[in-house]
């Protein structure tokens, strides 16, 4: 089965769960998982410099749970009852694992990346030279580019429905600091820097401070910005009080070295990690 007759049936059993009943249906559901697990399709790349989601993968993620049945999975000592299996050969494909680190199947880690006893939900990409350090969590369908951090706790939700929604995107050479959340489908432009504690959700106000005058953007972190927690007030019926934003307070230099210029940058800043 092609990858376009893969779609096309999954379009239809999506507009009609009924159909799944046919065995054909069910078998592209599980060749369109089986093309993400292996990473041969994503559910978001990124084209002519923007992302592009394929809301047909996400589609086959959500039939996917309806095709599954609930399984015992005997890992060791370990025991889990789940309907998604968990990723096998790790060491074939150069992928270093920490117990307990989880990577679902249906999940694609590129030859070179790190999980530490953190979790990789079903549909999610991460990509070569990137740690997913203790507790991080790659929610599902988020999409992480190469040679980037996520410290330990961080929180990138997942996002699978409405099908067509943008997921979570970590680009390259990003620096997540400790227990930050990125969540509803924010962009985190390449080689940003997001300090302790961030937490940057579809509405949050992510103000560029570095000027004279404040600039607002929402959903997106510019390329190379450093970044940390703030907060502005805002009028209640009850009063005025403080809510949640992030300040770009400086820029990552371009460098052929990034690593130096992520540490300047770091220092520069004051930026808790």
């Amino acid at each position: 089965m092609d990858r376009d007759e893969i779609k096309r049936r999954v379009e239809a059993v999506f507009q009609d769960r009924a159909q799944l009943a046919e065995a054909k249906n069910e078998e592209a559901v599980r060749a369109a998982v089986a093309l993400l697990d292996r990473g041969e399709a994503r559910i978001a790349e990124k084209q002519g410099g923007e992302w592009k989601v394929n809301d047909w993968l996400k589609k086959a993620v959500l039939l996917f749970f309806a095709v599954q049945k609930m399984e015992v999975h005997e890992v060791g000592p370990f025991q889990f009852h789940d309907k998604i299996p968990l990723k096998k050969d790790l060491k074939e494909r150069g992928v270093r694992v920490v117990p307990p680190g989880t990577v679902r199947y249906g999940a694609f880690i590129e030859r070179g990346a790190v999980v530490m006893p953190g979790y990789v939900n079903i549909g999610g990409y991460v990509g070569a030279g990137t740690m997913v350090d203790t507790w991080a969590t790659v929610g599902s369908c988020a999409q992480v580019g190469r040679n980037v951090h996520l410290s330990g706790g961080v929180g990138l939700g997942g996002v699978l429905e409405p099908p067509g929604a943008r997921p979570v995107i970590i680009e390259d050479g990003c620096f997540i600091g400790s227990r930050c959340i990125v969540v509803e489908g924010v962009l985190v432009e390449e080689q940003a820097v997001l300090g302790a504690n961030t937490t940057i959700t579809s509405s949050t106000k992510i103000i560029d401070v570095t000027g004279k005058e404040p600039v607002v953007h929402k959903g997106r972190v510019p390329a190379r910005s450093v970044v940390i927690p703030g907060s502005i007030p805002k009028q209640f019926p009850a009063g005025s009080y403080n809510v949640p934003c992030a300040l770009i307070i400086g820029t990552r230099t371009k460098s052929t070295d990034e690593k130096t210029s992520l540490n300047d940058a770091l220092r520069e800043f004051a930026v808790e990690v």
